[in-house]
């Protein structure tokens, strides 16, 4: 799902480009083999546990075995960041998935809150150099956060964890090279 029809990757397009480089990376999100840790957040958690399966869904579907995930919960987005570190530190893991959301409030705390989460999580992932991926939803109200969470191809658990699938083949490839 994408904001609109011309923000959608055109596969045409890219194959006409790809004639004009000497390397063109795109692997695909293969899951098997892959050791994949998601945190959680347990505020707004019911919305959480939508995305977390729509994100177990995919790598399911993916191939990636159910003893290679690990689910971790922590208090809220805020607390994502640390919690992503920990489990990278414990060896293991080939990709993160932060899921949580983030809705609009009455006051400032939401600004707060979701800028130092996807801040966080973007400092974890470059220090570490494993993919730590972004599903967590800032939304402006609770009924933009159940459209995306739902149990279709459009939830964004299932997208973030096809991301870190793909990033995780593509970092594996980058290091082979």
């Amino acid at each position: 799902m994408t904001s609109s029809d011309e923000t959608v990757f055109d596969t045409t397009v890219a194959e006409g480009l790809r004639g004009r480089v000497g390397t063109w990376l795109e692997l695909g999100a293969a899951g098997p083999g892959r050791r994949v840790a998601i945190v959680a957040a347990r505020f707004n958690g019911g919305i959480t546990l939508r995305l977390l399966e729509g994100a177990l869904g995919a790598l399911d579907g993916a191939g990636v075995a159910r003893e290679d995930v690990t689910v971790a919960w922590a208090p809220g987005a805020f607390e994502l960041p640390f919690a992503a570190k920990a489990l990278i530190q414990t060896g293991g893991t080939d990709a993160v998935i932060a899921l949580g959301a983030v809705i609009r409030g009455e006051t400032g705390h939401y600004d707060f809150v979701a800028g130092q989460c996807a801040q966080g999580l973007q400092a974890v992932q470059l220090e570490t150099g494993v993919p730590v991926v972004f599903g967590v939803l800032t939304t402006d109200t609770v009924a933009q956060a159940l459209v995306r969470s739902r149990d279709d191809d459009a939830n964004k658990g299932r997208e973030a964890a096809l991301t870190a699938l793909e990033m995780v083949a593509l970092v594996r490839h980058t290091r082979r090279t």
